[in-house]
């Protein structure tokens, strides 16, 4: 009985594991494959060109690539935007909160908006109603924490493996830094969504963060952070500090760009729609 040698098994089966015809294998070593995601992106771009694929479909996947190199911190509503309740607050003023924002799920917080006890979802508020004897701590449920350096992946993942389409997003230093949900995460697939409550927010804010260094939105009109920073702005036809950095940079800045004007540095956060979202400004000397 012959019997096959150790060496040649291994070899058998690495022979039989690549089944690129030659042709295949000729055109990918003329025109080989992308070896980022830049290039990716790229080769995604001349697709559309050729009218391989639309618009839309290259959005989208260039929504799914870049969602690998992004983090809760990057999407979330910042935590002074959040809507959140008291749970100490009347029923009425509960209910007219909630029909203000139209929201449907809301953080509760207990004496201070930091101390976030749980999420309160409005179809149980309306359970007071036919039960006004009801205590409103027995319908809150448990709120999920995430880091702000939570991977949008890994987020997605627990989203669609449990119930809960909403978390709180800690800094490191364990303080409430904002909101995020599943909406939030989609939409930097598929682009903004948008529902009949839906409003357009008060332009412009900035927030102190805990490192000394703060967090500004990029509708802040110019004139606010020139007041808030110290900053002199020539007169300039944009009325936006996202508007203004953009045009000086001569393109659409990208995560991590820097523009430095007076000794402070603006860093690009987040950019969402062609537009950049959020910058952190801090002194130009400030070390990394």
């Amino acid at each position: 009985m012959s019997e096959t040698s150790p060496s040649s098994a291994p070899q058998q089966s690495l022979r039989h594991e690549d089944k690129r015809g030659f042709l295949q294998k000729l055109a990918e070593f003329i025109h080989p494959g992308p070896d980022s995601t830049d290039e990716l992106i790229e080769t995604l771009a001349e697709a559309e060109d050729n009218d391989i694929i639309n618009a839309e479909s290259r959005i989208m996947l260039e929504g799914v690539l870049r969602l690998a190199s992004m983090s809760a911190g990057d999407v979330m509503v910042a935590a002074p935007k959040m809507d959140v309740l008291n749970v100490d607050a009347s029923y009425e003023d509960m209910l007219k909160d909630i029909i203000e924002t139209g929201h449907s799920r809301f953080p509760v917080y207990e004496d201070s908006r930091e101390n976030i006890i749980g999420i309160l979802l409005a179809k149980d508020l309306l359970k007071r109603q036919r039960s006004p004897e009801l205590n409103i701590r027995t319908l809150i449920r448990p709120a999920v924490f995430v880091p702000e350096t939570k991977g949008l992946n890994d987020l997605l993942r627990e989203f669609r493996g449990n119930r809960n389409h909403q978390a709180i997003v800690i800094d490191e230093f364990g303080r409430v830094a904002g909101l995020i949900t599943i909406e939030d995460v989609l939409e930097e697939i598929v682009g903004e969504i948008e529902d009949e409550f839906d409003v357009d927010d008060e332009a412009g804010d900035i927030y102190a963060l805990a490192d000394g260094s703060w967090r500004v939105d990029g509708e802040t009109s110019i004139e606010r952070v020139g007041e808030a920073f110290g900053l002199a702005f020539e007169p300039t036809d944009f009325e936006t500090i996202g508007g203004l950095i953009a045009h000086d940079m001569g393109h659409v800045p990208k995560r991590g760009e820097v523009w430095v004007r007076g000794g402070m540095r603006f860093v690009v956060l987040h950019t969402k729609g062609g537009l950049v979202k959020w910058f952190k400004v801090q002194p130009e000397d400030t070390e990394e």
